[in-house]
This record gives C-alpha cells, structure tokens and sequence, in this order.
C-alpha cells in the first residue's frame, strides 16, 4: 500500500503484526535512512538486526524471505534492513510478501528505483507492505524540520536560526540532525534540560558554509585542479563544518553536466547546449570545458562516487570531512588524469 508520511512513521514506531515491508524510495536517501532508523529504535536496543545489500539479494532472491522469517539468536526481536537496493530486489521482495510466514519486519531503502517501476508496484499493491517516496524538503519543510529536531534535542529555535541550519545543511536531514546534536552539546541541553540556541550558539559550533567555498570546491574538483581544490578545502569556515553541502553541490553539478552532455553525445554543439541550458554568463566557459572534459560514462562513474561519499561520510561520524576528502581529491584526479591521457 502507498502510505503518508503520519501512517508510515507511526507504523515504524510501533510495528503492526501484518506489515512485513517498508520500502522507502526516491532520492532523498538521507530522509529514508533517517525513517529506517525509527524502526531500528522501535524494536528496542536489545533487538538484532540484519543489514544486507542489493548484491546479496540480487545472487539469493530468497534470503529476505528466510531473515524475515528466522528466529533471533538470543531469542529477542529481530529486524531486516537492506540498502542501496534496485529494480533487482523485485524477486526478493515478491518471495518476501508471498511467504507462508515472516515475523520479523524489514526496511528496504532503495533511492535509485522509479515511483512507476515493478518494485514500487509491487510494494503499492500489496497489503503486507508499506511504499513511501522520499523527496528532499522544500526550504519550508526543510526548517519545520529544523524545528522539529531541535524540540527532540531539548532546543529552542527561532524561525531564522531553523532556516539557517537548514540552508547549511542544503535540507540534508541526517547533517542537521548532525548541527542539532553539536548545539545540544554545545548547550548542554536535552529534552529534561531544555536551552535556547541563538545566532551566537549556532556561530560558535560552525553551522555555517560560505556559499563561495562550496562553489570553489566544486569548481575545483569538475576541472581537475586538485591544487585548487586543497586550498579551497583549507579556507572552510571552521573544522566542524559538515562536508555534505559540498558533495550535494557537486552531486548537483555532475547531474546538470550529465543532461547537458546527453544533448551534445546526441549531435548538437557544446555552445549550442550551454546557451539553452541559461547557464550564468560567467560560468559558460567553465561550464563548456567540462562538457568538453567529462563523457558520459566518466559522469555516471563520478556520481556513483559522489553518492557513495555522502553514505560514507554521515557514517563515519567525526572523520566524514576527511572521508569527503579524500573523494574529492580523488575524482578530481581521476578525470584530470584521464584527460591528460587521452590528450597525449
């Protein structure tokens, strides 16, 4: 069944018996892993969960169904996550919903799928599971949210300071989940020790990304200028500064670049393609030596990285600037290289 965003987070927090999948597709990969944490949550701290990829279930279709139904090891509740799944969970998720039985519910976070494939029809017209497409916040809802995690974490916010962190955060729930949890420390706050988190508090933990830095490294990293990209890297306003606003940017970027380059690979002429596409004045020279720079395939291999980053960097906590990086640094180099070679 397709559910509202108020009957899915409800059903995550208190699991019905009969609902054996969630699946949360769409882009907004850091709202779903967010929702697929509320189960986590909702089975307790004791419980054991199961993490598997799409691969695993691409070379055994009947794994999900065998999880879902297996006993826990202590003997306690139990849950499936799977990540990064695609079109190829389709046997999977249909042996899951055709099973004679399954106790334990799994979450599926597949960003890449369309709302109109079999995988989401498949979840859609079924009863034992629960679809919902995760799209990034508007810049509205994307304060709301602000708001909302800050009440969670014992902070009071003004309007402006919520829009600030969501802005920072280009409405990336887990990075402002993130700014939250250092104003809260920084505060000492907590929902039994609530405190008021002002410009000043938000200043001081480094909340903050100049909008120019982002497009330095950007720029950097599309024209494989890895010596201007360090120095740009070094000028972030404060070592606490999240990285994922720059690898959404580049994210952006390479996906502009990618419909652009689609039109030229189909006959039309590089200048041609950057005057239609209204790019700014001052970026069309740039902005044609990379249609000039990146193909097809080096573009779907830089997005894969970018993508990649961004789950690895929220993962490693402290370390995410050092994880983002390093792949900064690295497709920078990639494509300079490449280039440099073809060029020879």
């Amino acid at each position: 069944m397709k559910a509202t965003e108020a009957r899915l987070k409800a059903a995550l927090d208190r699991p019905p018996a009969d609902i054996r999948l969630y699946l949360l597709h769409g882009p907004d990969e850091s709202t779903a892993m967010a929702l697929a944490a509320r189960l986590t949550t909702a089975m307790g701290a004791d419980a054991e969960r199961i993490d598997l990829d799409a691969a695993t279930l691409r070379g055994d279709p009947a794994r999900l169904a065998d999880e879902a139904a297996a006993l826990s090891l202590f003997g306690g509740a139990r849950s499936i996550r799977v990540t990064g799944a695609g079109e190829e969970a389709l046997g999977a998720v249909e042996a899951l919903l055709a099973a004679d039985r399954a106790g334990n519910p799994a979450v599926m976070v597949a960003p890449g799928v369309k709302a109109t494939g079999k995988l989401v029809k498949a979840a859609i017209d079924s009863d034992r599971a629960m679809a919902f497409a995760c799209y990034a916040p508007s810049e509205r809802d994307a304060a709301t949210i602000a708001t909302e995690l800050a009440r969670e974490a014992g902070l009071r916010v003004t309007p402006v300071v919520a829009q600030r962190i969501a802005r920072a955060a280009e409405g990336d729930r887990a990075v402002m989940a993130r700014e939250v949890e250092k104003l809260a420390l920084y505060l000492d706050a907590s929902p039994d020790r609530p405190a008021e988190a002002d410009d000043e508090a938000l200043a001081a933990v480094g909340a903050t990304l100049v909008e120019g830095e982002t497009g330095e490294i950007v720029a950097a990293v599309v024209g494989g200028d890895a010596g201007a990209l360090v120095l740009a890297l070094r000028r972030q306003q404060g070592p606490d500064a999240s990285p994922i606003p720059i690898l959404r940017a580049l994210e952006r970027r390479f996906l502009q670049l990618m419909e652009m380059r689609a039109q030229v690979d189909g006959g039309e002429g590089i200048d041609q393609v950057v005057d239609r596409a209204r790019v700014f004045w001052k970026e069309k020279g740039a902005t044609a030596a990379a249609l000039r720079r990146w193909d097809a395939r080096a573009l779907r291999v830089a997005l894969t990285r970018v993508a990649a980053a961004q789950r690895d960097t929220i993962g490693a906590g402290p370390a995410g600037g050092s994880v983002a990086a390093q792949t900064l640094l690295a497709l920078a180099e990639f494509r300079a290289a490449e280039f440099r070679s073809a060029r020879r």
